[in-house]
Parts: C-alpha cells; structure tokens; sequence
C-alpha cells in the first residue's frame, strides 16, 4: 500500500521551525531567498486551505433581548449617565482636585432613575454591567435599571454572570402566585436560586402560605438550603410562624437551630422568648441594702441542654468568659417588656440609670443593646442612647458607638437624623462617622447644617484635615443639594494659622470647593432626570 503523500503544510512548518540553513522547503531552492519563498508559499498554502474548508452548519441564532416596557430616560439624562460610567475605575476617569467624584455619584444616579421608572439606553448596558461587576454595592441599583436586558446580555458574556446569580430566579419569570400548581411546580422542580426567589415573593405576598409551602419539603432539604429558607421567615414574620420555628429548634443542624431562635426570640409573646425571660430575671436583680438601689448580676454557672436546645451556643469565643458569655445571649434573647415586672415597675430609663455592682454594666447594657435592635423597640433604644450632649455619649461610656449606630436605626428618620445632629454639636466629627451612616439621604436640614458647622470649626481649629476626609466624602453624597448657596462662604482660603498643618488651608479650600460643586452637580442630575432646565447658580 502506498504511503499516504506528505501534508505540505506540515513540510512548511517542520522547515519554519528548524531554519531554511537545515531544511529547504519542498518546491524552494536552496541559499539566501529560501526565507521568502518559504513565507510566499506558506501564504499561498494558507489561501488553499481556507478555500478548502467545508461551510459550518450556522449556529443557532440567540432569541432577541426582551422588551422594556419603562420610559427612556431624557436626553439630557442619558448623557448624564454615560458621563458617570466613564469615570469609573479603569476607564480613564477619577478624582482630581476639586473635581466631584462621579463614580461616587453613580448609586444616587441610580436611585433616583429607579424611583422615577426609567430605562437605560441599549448602549449604556455594558458599561453599566461593567461597572456593578467591579462594585458589588452597586448591583442592586444597576440591575433593577438595567431591567431584563442585563440577564439576557449575562447569559451571552461570562463576565457578567453576577447578574444570573444577583436577580431573583436568575433572571427566570417567577408563576403567577394566584396559581397553586404553577407554584407547587416551581417549588419542586426548580434550581435553588428560582425556590429562594419564590419563597420570598410569596412570604411577602402572603406569609402563611410561604410557610406551609416550605413545610412540604422541610425534612428533605439540605442544611444549607433549609438555613436560607427559614431566613425567609424575617420577612411578616408573627405568632403564627411559632409552631414551625419551635420545630427548628431541634433541626440537626446548629446553624437552623440558632436562626430559629433568634427569629422566636424576636417574638416577645413566644415560648421561648418567655423561657429566656425566666433565666436572664434569674440573674439580674435590684438590691436595695446600699446608699441607692443597685443592680446585681448572678450570670449561670452552666450552660445546660434546654439553654442550647433555645439558642444559647455553650462554647465561648477565646479571651471571652464562659458566663458572661451565657449571661449576655440570655439577656439579648429576653422580652424587654418583662424588665419593669422584675425590676420595680422601673421604665427603661429608670433601669438603664441604676448603677450595676461588679463591673457588669458593659455586659448587661451591651446585652440590652442588641435586644432593642432584634425587637425594634425604639422606647429601650432611647433610654439606652440617652441624651445626645451627655459626656458619656462621646464614649466610652457604656454603650459603645457601634451599639449607638444599630439604636439609632430602630428610631424614625427625623428622631435619629435629630439626635445625630445634637451629637454633633457637641461631640464634633471626630466619633461621628458610624453615626452618620445609618442617617436616611439626603440629611435633613438641622444634620446637615450640623455636619457643616462642625467642618468649618474644625477648618478654623487649624485641625489636621486628612482626618475628616471621610465625613467630607459623606457630605457630598448625603447634604441636601439645596445647601450649596449657604456653603459658598466657605470657600474663601483663610489666613494658615500658625500651629495648623502644613498646606491644610489649602487642602480646606479645595474640600468645600468640591462639596460645593458636587452639590450643584447632584441638583443638576435631578433637574434632568425630571426633564427641567437645571438650576442656576
């Protein structure tokens, strides 16, 4: 049988490989311009193979992008945002100067197109889903604007999956919650991520039948899935859900057991809330043989099975105290309402102004302090704040700042926004940064004016500046915009005060500038998204 005829391309290359000196190309004569002849005939084999090739069966073609039903943004607007995704990280742009920070800018953009139920323009969605990939705090916002396009435009780039994973479902349509048998389908059949996203549509829609859905398949679920199941639960959740919860409590797995009992424990009428309210009075009482009246702690000397069975985890963290460890998961887990019944018909205030024996004042008020954020309940939170321009209240006092910042949240937005603005006014900047977190945006008018009083007095302090770098970075995100004209007066560069930090004037001036100017910057984005001319000034 003959020996199948050498491929010439593979003669071409094998000589490409080892020089012309050592092997002459077939077809090439030998010396100096064997180099080109080997590149014109491996042109002219390259023509012959492609001319060669059998047509491919066409790939399928993918299903065009679904339509958004939303209005598109104005013109003005959509310029706007590009302008933003162009100054992200990566993309050329960034902070100079005085110059607004666009990328911080960006989730307020966002926001306020959502609020206002626009559609970003096709080629916007890129850029947009670019910019969420790098900032996972942007990807709520993004994804909600971007709308089904972006799941659509993730299935075909694998650098945008996130938002396969980030959207309910996966971006796959939830059934109708009207139809039990769609519903039942989904439940069973479904990926994990379409039963998490149904779970919770249907909890919020109605939270009995979320509940009893997720009771048919309880037993057979994974620990992992049952824990992201139950904290489902959070949302609606009420004295009905005791019975299924107190079921948990013996659930194998320690995570679902912990859940469960901190979801009971959020419901002061529940049996466990009231078996925790027998232990933590048990250790706390009021004794009345001193000058004043005291509180006393007797923290348990044991951490037994129906303690764990409830919720409380036996083994401490290192450096920590084994009862002072059990003694606070007690306390957190007890109704505060039963403390007046325990302690003399005190109020909140009363209790939490009575001394505590023993150096035990940090750990009972700490324990206190997360039972008022797990009930909500804005009465305890006030007496453990106390009064804004206290001593205490700058720290270390009992209650630290981090406990203050989680109070302050359970409190309505005007009471929180006021009691920051009284903190700041005698506190200054320096602890106020975690407390100005949890404010609601844009600040009000007494926190904002706060905030810029306490910038300008730190300025004429001939304070170090880079210090209160972050607040400043918070003003221009969260001062009303309305505040720009009152601010212009501080943009004047004062005389350096002999004691100040080098160049600090200057670093002042051009703080406020880009305060000012970020203002006027974030009024003009409303002015467009609203399709009004912008402001002037």
């Amino acid at each position: 049988m003959d020996s199948p005829a050498p491929d010439p391309w593979e003669e071409l290359v094998t000589a490409a490989l080892l020089g012309t000196d050592r092997r002459t190309p077939p077809g090439c004569p030998p010396g100096q311009e064997a180099p080109v002849a080997l590149l014109d005939r491996a042109a002219v084999e390259t023509v012959r193979r492609r001319a060669g090739l059998r047509p491919a069966r066409a790939a399928e073609r993918p299903r065009p992008a679904p339509e958004d039903p939303r209005p598109a943004l104005p013109p003005a607007a959509a310029r706007r945002l590009a302008l933003l995704l162009a100054d992200r990280p990566g993309a050329g742009g960034g902070r100079r100067g005085s110059a607004p920070d666009l990328m911080e800018l960006l989730p307020q953009w966002l926001a306020a197109a959502n609020e206002r139920g626009f559609t970003p323009p096709a080629q916007a969605l890129p850029a947009l889903l670019d910019a969420a990939r790098g900032r996972t705090d942007l990807r709520p916002a993004a994804l909600t604007f971007a709308g089904p396009r972006a799941v659509w435009l993730a299935r075909l780039n694998p650098d945008w999956r996130f938002a396969l994973r980030t959207a309910p479902g996966g971006g796959t349509a939830l059934p109708s919650l009207e139809d039990p048998e769609q519903v039942e389908q989904l439940w069973q059949e479904g990926l994990f991520a379409e039963r998490v996203a149904l779970l919770a549509a249907l909890r919020a829609r109605d939270p009995s039948a979320a509940r009893e859905l997720l009771t048919t398949t309880w037993a057979t679920e994974r620990a992992e899935d049952r824990l992201m199941f139950l904290d489902s639960l959070r949302t609606g959740l009420g004295p009905q859900d005791e019975p299924f919860l107190e079921q948990a409590l013996g659930d194998r797995s320690r995570n679902v057991r912990s859940t469960a009992a901190e979801l009971l424990s959020a419901l002061p009428g529940s049996a466990l809330a009231a078996r925790m309210a027998v232990r933590a009075g048990a250790c706390v009482a009021v004794d009345h043989t001193g000058d004043a009246p005291t509180l006393t702690v007797e923290a348990p000397h044991e951490c037994d099975a129906a303690m764990e069975r409830d919720g409380v985890v036996a083994k401490a963290p290192a450096g920590r105290g084994e009862r002072s460890w059990w003694f606070g998961q007690l306390v957190e887990a007890a109704p505060l309402g039963t403390w007046a019944g325990r302690l003399g018909g005190r109020t909140p205030e009363e209790i939490v102004a009575l001394p505590v024996a023993d150096d035990w004042q940090g750990e009972l008020h700490a324990a206190w302090c997360r039972a008022a954020v797990r009930q909500r309940d804005a009465t305890w939170a006030r007496a453990l704040l106390g009064s804004p321009a206290a001593p205490e209240a700058g720290g270390p006092g009992a209650v630290s700042l981090a406990e203050r910042a989680k109070l302050l949240a359970t409190l309505d937005v005007d009471e929180r926004s006021e009691w920051v603005a009284g903190f700041i006014a005698t506190h200054g900047l320096t602890e106020a940064f975690q407390l100005l977190g949890v404010c609601a945006v844009p600040w009000r008018g007494p926190l904002g004016r706060a905030v810029v009083d306490a910038l300008n007095i730190a300025r004429d302090a001939g304070s170090y500046p880079w210090s209160f770098s972050g607040v400043m970075g918070l003003a221009e995100r969260c001062l009303d915009p309305s505040e720009a004209a009152r601010l212009d007066g501080l943009l004047a560069i004062p005389d350096e005060p002999e004691d100040a930090s080098p160049g600090a004037t200057g670093y002042w001036a051009e703080s406020f500038q880009r305060l000012v100017t970020t203002l006027r910057l974030r009024a003009t984005m409303i002015a467009e998204l609203d399709g009004r001319e912008p402001p002037q000034g």
